[in-house]
């Protein structure tokens, strides 16, 4: 049977990640961002989703590079994936040959969105 690793492994490579959307209205719905849930809305992974990170961690560790970003300290990873264990697994096979990079400041997203406020606000 199918390595279940093997189809989240290539879903994630090179697929954007899609808006919640509220039924009926195409609008995102105000929980999530980016199809994400908001920082002020988290909401952990699913037992079996976390199960499914950790095996495609796993199956990379040591064979291919891996490159995440996260605005969660290591320390909050357990709520992220509901589970202090799995999320102390995943971390130790992550940061074994890690390097990290921390970039605190303002995000750059948020700055083009200001900008883009600022010319339309002058436009009209």
């Amino acid at each position: 049977s199918p390595d279940p690793a093997d189809h989240v492994e290539s879903r994630m490579l090179g697929q954007r990640a899609r808006p919640v959307r509220r039924a009926g209205t195409g609008k995102p719905a105000p929980e999530t961002v980016h199809g994400v849930p908001s920082p002020t809305q988290h909401q952990p992974l699913e037992r079996a989703e976390a199960n499914l990170v950790f095996q495609v961690i796993s199956k990379r560790y040591e064979k291919g590079s891996i490159i995440l970003t996260s605005n969660k300290t290591f320390g909050e990873w357990g709520q992220v994936f509901g589970d202090e264990v799995l999320a102390t697994a995943i971390l130790d096979r992550l940061l074994h040959h890690c390097e990290v990079v921390s970039i605190n400041g303002n995000s750059y997203r948020l700055k083009n969105r200001l900008q883009a406020i600022e010319r339309d606000t002058d436009v009209a």
